[in-house]
């Protein structure tokens, strides 16, 4: 391997295809090493990544807690922190970077390179969200359309014309995260790396501006049915629980309501692509996510 080598690290409680879609995508792009730590111990993932070359599962079970920590924190978000820390405190890898189930990453040439280019403890990845294609062909994360937050300069008004009444929701044009995800120079004393930033010496880092050449395609709401599913929870315990004008409404919004909301902000109608692509924030992918399964199972 040529360059600084780079790593994966990831907590999931996802189907078992939604995992290997990760992996089998993730391991496309040249990591040294991918952690899936599973946050259900319970679940059938490890079994499917057995024997995987690059990958390790971790089955995130009472004994693993109690060796690393003592006890297992309730918070999800604090147990993503401390198996990335895990990972970051062990391994003898360059980088390493941090991301979700539903996250893929994309570069437009090899991440060694790029990462070889930069001289700062952490960099950013910006994020796209996925939007719903109802036309879509089935390929287990099935959106192709992706759109991008609004950034310094943009026009917020236009945006808010495709949003309507909506558009005070998603000051930023996105309903999920905009702050993006992060790789992470290890060795370092004293940093301590989580979700989307990192401390050192105590003080919070953010990693400046994203970098060119990586983007992150975020499947949060692709899925309506899945989205509604995981809504009550995410309100309650995840995402929204910042944004509290948004939490609000989807907290209380009737049925009729959050079908119109969704409509408007996360499908992708004829208006909404034209309207983004119109402003420089819409982007077209197709993983592939199927056949490259396909291709990681029966090689």
């Amino acid at each position: 391997m040529t360059g600084p080598s780079w790593g994966i690290v990831t907590t999931v409680k996802a189907p078992v295809d939604h995992v290997l879609a990760f992996v089998a995508h993730h391991l496309g792009l040249g990591p040294a090493q991918i952690w899936v730590h599973f946050d259900d111990p319970d679940a059938p993932g490890p079994e499917a990544l057995a024997g995987l070359d690059r990958v390790t599962p971790v089955r995130c079970d009472r004994r693993y807690w109690k060796r690393l920590r003592g006890n297992r924190p309730k918070a999800h978000q604090f147990r993503q922190s401390l198996n990335l820390r895990r990972v970051y405190a062990e391994t003898t890898l360059d980088w390493l970077l941090h991301i979700d189930v539903d996250e893929f990453l994309l570069a437009d040439r090899p991440l060694a390179p790029i990462l070889s280019d930069l001289d700062r403890p952490m960099i950013r990845v910006e994020p796209w969200d996925a939007l719903h294609d109802p036309g879509a062909p089935d390929d287990i994360f099935s959106g192709r359309y992706f759109h991008r937050a609004i950034r310094k300069g943009d026009d917020p008004a236009a945006l808010a014309t495709l949003h309507g009444p909506y558009a005070r929701l998603l000051p930023k044009g996105m309903l999920g995260h905009t702050a993006g995800k992060c790789f992470f120079r290890t060795g370092i004393e004293e940093f301590e790396p989580a979700i989307h930033s990192a401390r050192f010496m105590g003080r919070p880092q953010h990693g400046g501006a994203f970098a060119e050449g990586l983007a992150l395609l975020h499947f949060h709401a692709e899925d309506p049915e899945r989205w509604l599913e995981r809504l009550p929870y995410r309100v309650e315990h995840g995402a929204y629980r910042a944004a509290t004008e948004l939490q609000a409404f989807l907290a209380t919004a009737a049925p009729e309501v959050l079908s119109d909301f969704y409509l408007r902000t996360q499908v992708a109608t004829p208006e909404a692509l034209a309207g983004l692509r119109a402003l420089g924030m819409l982007r077209e992918e197709r993983l592939g996510l199927r056949e490259k399964v396909a291709g990681l199972l029966y090689r």
